[in-house]
């Protein structure tokens, strides 16, 4: 099912090390000599108890944070050579987010949550709209589009909150306990709709959790345990 070239690889991160001060001035490290590649078409999952540093590698993975050693490269750019404000800006356009928190505007309804990026990447009002609406179509919640947050039960919060991520057709989904909060029935639809994403957009997917159900219906499977990260 995957490419197997060297192409296909869209993210690859090298020698990954992380450690952080502590109120005592002391250094905790999380992370060390971490490596991994994402793949177009591919679904990958990483494992690990609360705590192992899953959702730090993430963070690296997606720009939101910088790794004090190795390489993290999203096509053929080194996000280690851009500003913060290019890594915003080039994070709109390559990635997308979900998380365990649905993370909605809830003054907004879901239409204008799911086009809100598009509009920011400079897509028209109209056609970003028009965007959402089909994504809505997709996740069979057309009928939910004037709805705002509040109205909406959590397992469609959090299938709008993945609409709203790959509105802009980004090369790589990062998935951090996307299903954390969501009942067994909930959990799996959002399962299903994100293993069917690696196709609908060649995109490579990226889901963190500590569900092993979910990890084992992945391509890839990956489990994170005293700092490093090893086969599942």
């Amino acid at each position: 099912m995957n490419e197997s070239d060297s192409s296909a690889v869209i993210l690859r991160a090298s020698g990954i090390w992380k450690e952080y001060k502590t109120e005592e001035d002391t250094s905790l490290s999380i992370l060390e000599n971490v490596s991994l590649s994402l793949k177009k078409k591919s679904i990958t999952s990483i494992v690990g108890s609360s705590g192992s540093g899953k959702s730090t590698l993430l963070h690296l993975l997606g720009g939101l944070d910088r790794p004090d050693h190795g390489s993290i490269i999203w096509g053929d750019q080194d996000i280690s050579t851009l500003s913060s404000t290019e890594i915003s800006r080039l994070r709109n356009q390559y990635l997308g987010f979900v998380f365990q928190f649905h993370h909605l505007l809830p003054e907004f309804s879901a239409l204008e949550n799911i086009s809100l990026p598009a509009m920011i990447a400079g897509i028209s009002k109209k056609e970003a709209e028009q965007k959402a609406y089909d994504l809505l179509g997709r996740i069979g919640l057309q009928n939910r589009a004037s709805h705002r947050p509040a109205q909406l039960s959590g397992g469609e919060r959090q299938r709008i909150a993945v609409a709203r991520a790959i509105v802009n057709q980004p090369a790589i989904l990062l998935a951090d306990e996307p299903t954390g909060n969501l009942d067994e029935s909930n959990s799996q639809r959002l399962l299903e709709l994100l293993l069917e994403l690696d196709h609908l957009h060649s995109c490579a997917v990226l889901i963190v959790t500590h569900e092993l159900t979910i990890a084992h219906k992945c391509d890839e499977q990956w489990i994170l345990k005293d700092k490093t990260l090893s086969p599942l």
